[in-house]
């Protein structure tokens, strides 16, 4: 275990402040940069699918939730399959599978980020990718309430944007009663497959909400605002989500949505007929945000770890003066790198769904056995023990489908 006498990480993080934390991250992985890729997959079924992926992200966040209040400490994953199995190996491997996440993740944003920026001028892709991420990197290192308050001002910014869509797409709405049923009740097998594959890139757009627990240290009261920052940035998100899929298909329909790289651009351009410039700056700065986080929580779970004598400990030292780990920071964004240039952005979006898929699974199962360990909790947040239940059934059926088709 690392010398509690060096720097520690500070608890500067109010309610608010990982609310929007996770608000953020999540706007960002997802309805800026994926709605045309699920278009693609559900077609007029894409609000259809969300609230699928939502369904899905709900069981697992209430398990992060409880867990959260049992644990509050960076590496949150990694804790609690330790506190469920006590093994080491598995604690490691679930740990470094969410640092994964987070690198993909990021590798996915920046990517969008790319898409958007096509829409002001031509930008050398991999000489853009490599400097968005290093700025972001050094933004991180610069440290937790700095990058935090940014993230926050960045996102409200980015639920502007979504309200502006839905300020611009209502002239469409008269075509609504109409329309709503077709886009949210799947009639027939194929219309469900559709949905389900739709689903499951919709459900990258639902990440983040995990990022919550692994700045544990770093919030104040996290017993009490953990499970709230959680909860309130699920149903925040889920909201935004479904009402803006509905607009955007309102507007551009499917098929439009599911060619163009700069989805919300489209519908912008649709429906006032004037350059998307506003709403494609605003894409970026969501995008940027939901990358930003990425990277902190990765950095963090790095440095819980590397606390609990799990990996090396230079992950874990704290810079004196920023008060944030700097080698873990500097390893997962030149980490970022590698996979942004190496993958495209749906190859990206779909290995990130199937790593976070494997994670809940295994969350869900830990909160099981723990519950089972240690049933009582009194005045704090608990779910009943079928929350876990079904979450684990859920993410584990999911996960067999889309291997499944993998195969195939």
């Amino acid at each position: 275990m690392s010398d509690l006498t060096e720097p520690q990480l500070q608890r500067r993080l109010s309610l608010l402040l990982v609310t929007f934390y996770g608000i953020g991250t999540i706007l960002g992985a997802g309805i800026y940069v994926l709605i045309g890729k699920v278009a693609g997959e559900a077609g007029v079924l894409t609000p259809a699918a969300f609230l699928v992926a939502a369904l899905l992200a709900a069981l697992s966040a209430f398990s992060y939730a409880e867990l959260s209040v049992r644990y509050p400490k960076s590496a949150g994953e990694a804790v609690y399959a330790y506190a469920a199995f006590a093994n080491r190996p598995l604690a490691t491997l679930v740990g470094l599978a969410i640092v994964v996440m987070g690198i993909l993740s990021t590798a996915t944003l920046v990517h969008g980020l790319v898409n958007y920026l096509q829409v002001f001028f031509a930008v050398p892709r991999m000489a853009t990718l490599v400097i968005a991420i290093l700025i972001m990197g050094i933004i991180v290192a610069w440290g937790i309430g700095q990058s935090v308050i940014i993230a926050a001002a960045l996102t409200v910014l980015e639920i502007l944007g979504l309200v502006l869509i839905l300020w611009v797409a209502r002239t469409h709405y008269v075509e609504l009663p109409a329309r709503l049923p077709g886009m949210m009740l799947p009639v027939g097998m194929a219309a469900w497959l559709a949905v389900l594959s739709g689903a499951f890139i919709a459900f990258y757009a639902f990440i983040g909400f995990e990022d919550i627990v692994n700045v544990a240290e770093e919030v104040r009261q996290p017993q009490r605002n953990l499970p709230r920052a959680i909860i309130i940035s699920l149903i925040v998100t889920t909201s935004l989500y479904v009402l803006v899929s509905v607009a955007a298909l309102l507007v551009a329909g499917a098929e439009q949505l599911s060619k163009n790289d700069a989805p919300l651009a489209l519908v912008y351009s649709l429906s006032t007929g004037k350059a998307p410039i506003f709403i494609t700056a605003i894409s970026i700065v969501s995008v940027l945000n939901g990358a930003l986080v990425q990277i902190i929580m990765a950095s963090r779970i790095l440095y819980g770890m590397s606390r609990q004598a799990w990996l090396p400990q230079l992950f874990g030292r704290v810079n004196v003066r920023t008060h944030t780990p700097l080698n873990a920071t500097a390893f997962v964004s030149l980490l970022t790198i590698v996979f942004a240039v190496a993958l495209p952005l749906l190859s990206l979006a779909r290995l990130t769904s199937f790593v976070t898929l494997a994670v809940f699974a295994l969350i869900n199962l830990s909160l099981l056995r723990i519950k089972r360990l240690d049933p009582t909790r009194t005045g704090v947040f608990t779910v009943p023990v079928w929350v876990p239940l079904i979450g684990f059934i859920l993410t584990s059926l999911f996960l067999a489908l889309q291997l499944t088709s993998a195969v195939r």
